[in-house]
């Protein structure tokens, strides 16, 4: 996996959590659901 093609997944997963919850949480919220995103990925 080329850099581009992991930084698109990352982005992408952020993006989803972050239509997902919305804004406003704590960072430590947003963290465990992009780890979670990430690891559905694997």
């Amino acid at each position: 996996m080329t850099e581009n093609e992991l930084s698109g997944v990352i982005i992408g997963c952020a993006m989803r959590v972050h239509t997902a919850l919305g804004a406003g949480l704590l960072e430590s919220a947003y963290e465990e659901c992009l780890y979670y995103e990430l690891k559905k990925r694997d």
